[in-house]
């Protein structure tokens, strides 16, 4: 594979993408459950995205100039956004051309909340990267799957910088939003990996011995960090000259964030950016169980229902308190949480484990830089959920949110209705500048932009 490009799959002739003896869907399974009247043979022939099929130069975030004070150079930002944080004067400078665009949603398909999200998650197009598997044993005998771009091993440099990306609930490496950005990433030369919890992505979870014996952890957890220090630890590891940033959506930006602000393991990473982060999962919970979000909630119980249906013999015979067919026919997440999630992971109710599990608890003490973006409308993490004073008193964290954007939407920007989200470009620029500060020289960027202009 040519340093600089991607290479894209040739099976265009149904919708499931296969990688390396793995089937993903490439409809996002939330589509069944929301607009299951939707014509499906619109998508007959799969979407395909023309940047995963050409070679795009890297490109650096400017330098802010060293003359002046950096509050003295920042104007402020167009009154379409609100942006706040305790790194305001620092960070804003770097993603200033995207701060001083207004925010314009792209018309009828992000004129609402609702539309937008599932506008996003049905339509939006969903590049062709290979990949490659790897499967990691936690030490309590589970597994978790990460995802590689493939030939990346031999083409990047031992010390291009890593990103980890981190889905949201049920997601994985087959979501139109985390290939987006593995795109835009890798075509800056960097390493990408996709962190696919137990069970999501066709992930195995266990083996049969290992579930009757020492299995512990069944799924997943908003609470439970585990996974993510061991995946750290082995990426970190197997690349010790480079430095490691986080990118997380959703449920994923709320782990990630819980891992920044009290684990000891968060050193290791150099930078990070949290995208509809739910923050409060009581208060999540209770907007996803009014109105029309109910929808969301019901199509994100059955989706992992099924994830948990795919394993469901190992857990026949699991006793305890567990309720295996309560959660294997949820209705909504909470019933999951009731019959396996809460019991896994040692509470006594899920009321206890929402209230656990908020990383709107820790992010004061985040000493990473963060980059959180959020919008106003987001009908699964409620703008009144974000912590908004603990942000400000931060000096390592700044705060974007946006007017519209539903979940995971942000359709806006150049690529819209059917490409990136808003989001991804303002990301990579705010994180090609921690790579450059922090690496201290440009030689490795400058050495992979030749490459890619051969």
């Amino acid at each position: 594979m040519a340093v600089g490009s991607i290479d894209p799959y040739n099976d265009k002739s149904s919708d499931l993408c296969c990688y390396h003896g793995h089937k993903i869907s490439r409809t996002p399974p939330i589509m069944a459950i929301v607009a299951p009247n939707f014509n499906r043979s619109l998508f007959a022939t799969p979407l395909t995205l023309s940047q995963s099929r050409v070679r795009i130069p890297a490109t650096m975030a400017t330098p802010v100039a060293s003359t002046g004070s950096t509050a003295d150079q920042f104007k402020d930002h167009h009154p379409s956004l609100e942006v706040l944080g305790g790194a305001r004067d620092s960070f804003c400078p770097i993603i200033k051309t995207h701060l001083d665009r207004p925010y314009n949603p792209f018309p009828v398909f992000g004129s609402n909340r609702h539309i937008e999200t599932i506008f996003a998650a049905f339509f939006r197009e969903i590049p062709d990267v290979r990949l490659k598997r790897e499967c990691l044993r936690t030490k309590d005998d589970g597994t978790v799957t990460l995802d590689w771009v493939s030939g990346d091993a031999r083409s990047l440099p031992e010390n291009s910088p890593i990103l980890l990306l981190l889905p949201g609930l049920s997601g994985g490496s087959q979501d139109a939003y985390v290939r987006h950005m593995l795109i835009r990433a890798r075509n800056r030369g960097w390493r990408v990996v996709v962190f696919n919890s137990r069970g999501c992505a066709d992930s195995p979870v266990t083996t049969p011995q290992a579930c009757s014996t020492s299995f512990k952890y069944l799924m997943y957890s908003a609470s439970f960090l585990g996974d993510l220090d061991e995946v750290v630890g082995h990426v970190t590891t197997r690349y010790p000259k480079a430095n490691l940033y986080g990118t997380g959506w959703s449920m994923g930006a709320n782990i990630l964030v819980q891992y920044l602000g009290k684990e000891p393991g968060a050193k290791r990473f150099s930078g990070a950016v949290s995208m509809c982060n739910p923050f409060n999962l009581v208060m999540s919970d209770e907007d996803i169980c009014k109105g029309f979000s109910k929808i969301y909630n019901q199509s994100l119980g059955k989706a992992l229902g099924g994830i948990l249906k795919k394993h469901l013999p190992l857990f026949e015979d699991i006793g305890g308190e567990y309720n295996i067919q309560l959660a294997a026919n949820a209705e909504t997440i909470r019933d999951y949480d009731e019959g396996l999630t809460r019991v896994s992971f040692g509470f006594n109710s899920v009321d206890e484990y929402l209230q656990k599990s908020c990383s709107a608890d820790h992010i004061k003490n985040v000493q990473t830089p963060l980059l959180c973006i959020q919008a106003r409308n987001d009908p699964i993490a409620p703008d009144r959920a974000i912590p908004r004073e603990d942000i400000k008193m931060n000096p390592n964290c700044l705060l974007i949110v946006t007017p519209k954007g539903g979940h995971l939407g942000w359709v806006a920007g150049e690529s819209a209705p059917l490409g990136c989200p808003w989001t991804d470009p303002m990301v990579m620029d705010f994180l090609q500048h921690l790579e450059n500060e922090k690496s201290g020289t440009q030689q490795g960027v400058n050495v992979f932009q030749q490459a890619v202009e051969a």
